[in-house]
């Protein structure tokens, strides 16, 4: 009912067509791209299941956490079936856009969702049972939903079940992929359930404190992701790092009972990478109990974080990744190296899409806190009335619409890891102080509380904009800038690179490695003549496009090249000459004529090629005064899109045919509207 609620204070319509809009490839490949790891991790969960549930008219989808549909399988003969809904992968199954359902419901309330027949808001998916659940990272956000649906006629009541215990499964491998090389703690009260998706798992530092749990954890617990990360070991059940190590070091140990709060007695079982545990010096627990040492160890005396840094600077990629030969790159590599793991923040300056975030992503591989999290955070997409709480969290209760037992903010997300401030240019002025206080601090006070908690982060900003110039207009605090400017440095924009040919190589490869791609001499000649308005992500994005367009064909050519990349391309080239050419022709009059149909579309046909316009044919326009008001070339393309829309009779696919363009174009150009002509 609640849901319901919700959807007509949306607007919604229960009798509404379903949205047939899919995300076009491109944009599904990079949705798929930013949640490739929740992917990797949910696609065999996701067979399994579907093993459970072949034969009854059902399929497995799995979402990312904004209710896009990244993934599916299921029976043939329903998949057909859900496509006249638009349950496919590309499209969004968000509340605000289905209706009730349980894909979207789940992500709003945060809980396992069923959705039966009519309890869908939309007449749509009256035929439709769904079941979801939410998929949770260590720290408790939403990474997606995992739901089952299939005809109203199927439903069974274990479906729910078997979701809730799949999506777990998908947790516990995120947990133990974040974790691997931590001390893993598995617990229950019931010793038959240790090995099982009901047991409880901690991942433990070899000080103690306690990094990362699954969801069964902290139901047994009691305790919330944020308050479970205040823990140590010794604090929840009286042990130490050594002490578990020694007992455990024979994976087939006898297994433990410990006492927790309250008196309960859980049975437990230690885990851990044992060649990495032997290098690691186990030192004191956060506690400050001894934690002991095994014989293999280094001197309990050295802190544990030296040999932690040791084993997780040897991860990832790094910055030598973004090397690709041009000297600006070099350089500007070469410096933020030299500051890493000095506690000096790093300010990258530059044009949208020049890959800002790539940089800041290469500097926490590159540096010791490669293993902790690295948490992004756009300052430009959150709204400002909840700026403040998504980077410094909030208590439950702290303002109205706030999730009940409260959120953990982003900042207090990044402790020990990374935190990326992407368009710090763009955050709220009062804020700023906020954040200031909290960099100067080293201590973050969520709202609603009285309690400060201590972070521990490395900071790297970016922005497009002059904060110097913000300054001035007293839009950005200075003291917050010289706080932020540890280490400026500018990515250039991709016209000022020389490395354009190697990034080409590298994107098509990390797609690709086996393909071979390659560009003709045309396309090369066109990418090298272009300015590249968008940077990196719109050379990222056009390649990928011509990538799903070559299909099995190994030269990427002209064909294979997105029509709006293309149309640019034309304009850029022609902004030079074409002004004077079409300021030369008078205003020619309405367009009704057949004759005056086909004169327009052959110009807007010269214009799509790169020709020069031809002499307009005699006739009134010709004879029109010198003095005529001049057209531009965006007046003159409307004017033809419209006379080749009007001479097919509104059918859309025939003008496009006609004019060599996409149906697409017509549409986008069609709801465009040229500025008047100066």
């Amino acid at each position: 009912m609640q849901s319901h609620q919700r959807c007509a204070a949306l607007g919604l319509s229960r009798i509404e067509r379903p949205d047939f809009s899919p995300l076009g490839r491109p944009d599904l490949s990079l949705v798929r791209e930013r949640n490739r790891r929740l992917h990797g991790h949910a696609a065999p969960v996701m067979e399994m299941l579907f093993d459970q549930i072949a034969g009854t008219e059902s399929m497995v989808v799995l979402c990312d956490s904004s209710g896009t549909i990244l993934h599916s399988v299921g029976d043939d003969e329903f998949l057909a079936r859900a496509q006249k809904v638009a349950l496919q992968p590309g499209v969004n199954w968000s509340e605000q856009s289905k209706g009730t359902n349980a894909i979207g419901t789940a992500l709003i309330d945060e809980v396992p969702t069923l959705v039966h027949a009519d309890e869908h808001f939309m007449h749509a998916n009256h035929f439709l049972t769904c079941s979801a659940a939410p998929i949770l990272d260590p720290r408790g956000n939403i990474l997606g939903v995992l739901d089952v649906t299939g005809d109203r006629r199927s439903y069974h009541q274990h479906t729910m079940a078997l979701v809730k215990m799949s999506a777990r499964m998908i947790e516990n491998h995120w947990l133990s992929d974040d974790h691997r090389d931590a001390m893993r703690l598995h617990f229950h009260t019931r010793a038959e359930f240790i090995g099982t998706l009901m047991e409880g798992i901690l991942a433990v530092a070899p000080d103690g404190r306690i990094v990362g749990a699954n969801r069964s954890a902290l139901e047994q617990l009691g305790l919330s992701g944020a308050a479970l990360r205040q823990q140590s070991l010794g604090t929840l059940f009286g042990l130490t790092v050594g002490g578990l190590a020694d007992r455990f070091r024979n994976p087939l140990g006898a297994l433990q009972v410990a006492l927790a709060g309250g008196g309960r007695a859980f049975h437990l079982q230690a885990r851990f990478n044992w060649p990495s545990w032997a290098a690691t010096p186990v030192g004191r627990s956060a506690d400050g109990d001894a934690a002991g040492a095994t014989g293999d160890a280094e001197p309990a005396d050295r802190p544990a974080a030296e040999s932690v840094v040791r084993i997780r600077t040897e991860r990832g990629p790094g910055l030598a990744h973004l090397n690709t030969g041009d000297a600006q790159m070099g350089s500007l590599l070469a410096k933020v190296q030299r500051v890493i793991d000095r506690d000096i923040p790093i300010l990258v300056l530059g044009e949208t899409g020049t890959g800002k975030e790539l940089l800041a992503r290469a500097i926490h591989q590159a540096s010791a806190r490669a293993r902790q999290p690295f948490v992004a955070v756009n300052c430009a997409s959150i709204p400002d009335t909840l700026i403040e709480a998504e980077l410094f969290g909030y208590e439950d209760g702290a303002f109205t619409g706030a999730r009940r037992k409260g959120a953990v903010g982003k900042i207090l997300q990044a402790n020990g890891g990374t935190l990326f401030l992407d368009e710090i240019g763009d955050m709220p002025l009062p804020l700023q102080a906020h954040l200031l206080r909290v960099l100067q601090e080293r201590q973050v006070t969520p709202l609603g509380s009285a309690r400060s908690l201590p972070v521990d982060v490395s900071l790297v900003c970016a922005t497009h904009r002059n904060l110097r110039d913000m300054i001035d207009a007293r839009a950005f605090r200075e003291d917050l800038y010289y706080r932020l400017n540890g280490l400026a440095v500018r990515l250039p924009p991709l016209r000022e690179r020389s490395d354009l040919v190697a990034l080409v190589r590298r994107i098509l490869d990390a797609g690709e490695p086996d393909r071979g791609r390659r560009l003709d001499a045309e396309v090369l000649g066109l990418f090298e003549s272009y300015a590249w308005p968008g940077n990196v992500r719109q050379l990222h994005n056009v390649l990928r496009t011509a990538v799903v367009m070559a299909g099995a064909q190994q030269l990427i050519t002209r064909e294979h090249l997105p029509d709006d990349f293309l149309e640019d391309v034309h304009r850029h080239r022609r902004a030079g000459t074409a002004p004077a050419a079409v300021a030369a022709a008078p205003v020619a009059a309405p367009v009704a004529a057949p004759t005056a149909a086909a004169s327009a579309m052959g110009a807007m046909a010269a214009w799509a090629t790169g020709r020069p316009l031809a002499e307009p044919p005699p006739g009134p326009a010709a004879q029109a005064p010198a003095a005529a008001t001049a057209v531009s070339l965006e007046e003159l393309e409307l004017r033809a899109i419209a006379a080749a829309v009007d001479e097919a009779g509104g059918n859309i696919s025939v003008a496009a045919k006609r004019l060599g363009v996409s149906r697409n174009t017509i549409y986008r150009k069609l709801r465009w509207k040229p500025s008047s002509p100066a």
